[in-house]
């Protein structure tokens, strides 16, 4: 390689995070949430919401194991949705956003059995 092929090259380097450094707020544009995506900040979804959009595809459906109305520890909940377990892929804070993850373990920990998932 001639130098100034080493040179064009070392300074294209740093380009694919210039749009990302020079957003306002400070924060890269990948860590932001995707439910704060395109400016708009979208209102968190309830404990019911998150688990029928994300839980509820595997767990009652004979995929996952149920979860509901076991008294999970809410503790147990939260670390195994961000960092996953066997087969469970962790939910990283763009799909399930912090305040929603606090949400949904209490709520997953404190609620009754569901005769549609204990039936199945």
């Amino acid at each position: 390689m001639t130098r100034s092929m080493l040179i064009m090259l070392a300074a294209a380097l740093p380009l694919p995070a210039m749009p990302a450094l020079a957003q306002q707020g400070g924060a890269p544009a990948m860590a932001l949430p995707v439910r704060q995506a395109l400016g708009k900040v979208l209102p968190q979804r309830s404990p019911e919401q998150v688990y029928a959009k994300v839980c509820g595809y595997c767990h009652g459906r004979n995929v996952g194991p149920i979860i509901l109305g076991r008294g999970l520890p809410a503790e147990a909940v939260h670390y195994i949705v961000r960092h996953g377990q066997n087969a469970m892929p962790a939910f990283r804070p763009t799909e399930i956003t912090p305040a929603e993850l606090d949400a949904l373990s209490q709520w997953v920990s404190q609620s009754p059995a569901r005769k549609e998932e204990h039936g199945q």
